[in-house]
């Protein structure tokens, strides 16, 4: 799964590399010990002191007694004179070499140019985009880093850290409705031929081997063979199907559907609507009826993953128009690239809970954002 994607920040990754290990080269003492092993594995030894006031770089002795003039022994630090005052703008620095090195930002411009490129490129939202380059500027740059500590390691954490900030945090819709007052009603809205009957259909199939209950409202009552579409769907799942005739009202079919899964202890009803784009001011005019009508515990947005920037775009016109809680990406297996997985919960504020990988009935399943970021960047995906 984006294949395109994953390539591209392996090659970051080894660009980030390359150019931290420049720095720590930068910074070790002339002396270091012949044993000193280099590329990822940072693990020197040398105890010097080095002390930098301007360009001048003073070894300091580990030994020996300091006299007044400083002639043998350990040179003493330069201090400035009575009454003087050192600034935060002081040139004056102290510090361990052989034991730390600080990275600072312009020595990661490339690399970060790199990284920007490779997520754009792959149709990540630029608001996601920006987010994880500021992530990892952020992380990577200012503190001090251990010499022990090794490069791959320290470039896979912090680029983990900002995906999985960018993605957020796993919604579990078993949690959910084990928790809610049943039925919980679930609404589904997005655009035209976007896989979302085929959603509802797959989410069925998911939630009955769960063991939870399920009844379907087939509300899409504007699209001529949506009724047949999810009816076929449901007898081969042995589910019911509450249905009025094509052109009828689909909020008085999702309302009959609801008082069918009181009467009948059912614990979820999902309910299908028409597609519709959000510039159709009465088709979206009609999904607030749906809403306030229905009061539904999810309206869950569906689109698909081979639409890239489009998918966010469209998801976001949704959320201002009608209000989401969740996402569903269909045809992700299709999507070299990842960039609407990525970015599109980052844009709405909203979780991605399930994307689509196949036709089959199986083949809707929990996204699950550590997952998708070890699949892409690999090692540990704890979060930074």
């Amino acid at each position: 799964m984006f294949k395109g994607l994953k390539e591209r920040l392996k090659a970051v990754k080894e660009n980030f590399g390359s150019h931290v290990e420049e720095i720590v080269d930068q910074d070790l003492p002339d002396s270091s010990p012949p044993n000193t092993k280099s590329g990822s594995d940072l693990d020197f030894k040398s105890t010097k002191f080095k002390e930098k006031t301007g360009t001048d770089e003073t070894p300091r002795e580990s030994s020996g007694d300091t006299n007044e003039g400083g002639e043998q022994g350990e040179a003493p630090l330069s201090k400035p004179e009575s009454g003087a005052k050192i600034g935060i703008g002081s040139k004056i620095k102290t510090f361990v070499v052989s034991r730390e090195f600080i990275i600072d930002q312009k020595q990661i411009n490339e690399p970060l140019f790199d990284l920007e490129m490779a997520l754009l490129e792959n149709d990540v939202a630029l608001s996601a985009v920006d987010e994880v380059i500021s992530l990892v500027r952020t992380d990577l740059t200012g503190s001090n880093r251990k010499m022990g500590t090794s490069v791959d390691d320290l470039i896979t954490k912090s680029l983990k850290g900002a995906m999985l900030n960018v993605l957020g945090e796993r919604f579990d819709l078993l949690a959910f409705i084990a928790e809610r007052q049943k039925p919980v009603k679930i609404v589904f809205v997005g655009v035209n031929g976007t896989g979302k009957t085929t959603s509802i259909a797959k989410l069925s199939s998911y939630l009955t081997k769960q063991g939870v209950s399920v009844v379907i409202g087939a509300g899409d009552t504007f699209r001529a063979g949506a009724i047949e579409q999810i009816d076929v769907h449901a007898k081969r799942l042995g589910l019911k199907v509450i249905q009025h005739q094509e052109g009828s009202d689909p909020t008085a079919v999702l309302y009959d559907t609801i008082e069918y899964a009181k009467a009948h202890s059912i614990d979820v009803v999902l309910g299908d609507t028409a597609g519709r784009f959000h510039n159709r001011v009465n088709l979206m005019n009609q999904l607030e009826k749906i809403r306030r009508v229905t009061q539904p515990d999810l309206i869950i947005y569906v689109d698909e993953a081979v639409a890239g920037n489009d998918a966010v775009i469209r998801a976001e016109e949704f959320e201002r128009s009608v209000g989401l809680d969740a996402i569903i990406l269909t045809k992700v297996d299709m999507d070299p690239k990842g960039g609407a997985a990525l970015s599109i919960a980052h844009a709405v504020g909203k979780p991605l809970i399930f994307i689509g990988i196949g036709q089959g009935y199986d083949d809707l399943v929990p996204f699950y954002p550590e997952q998708v970021v070890e699949d892409l960047l690999g090692g540990d995906a704890e979060a930074a």
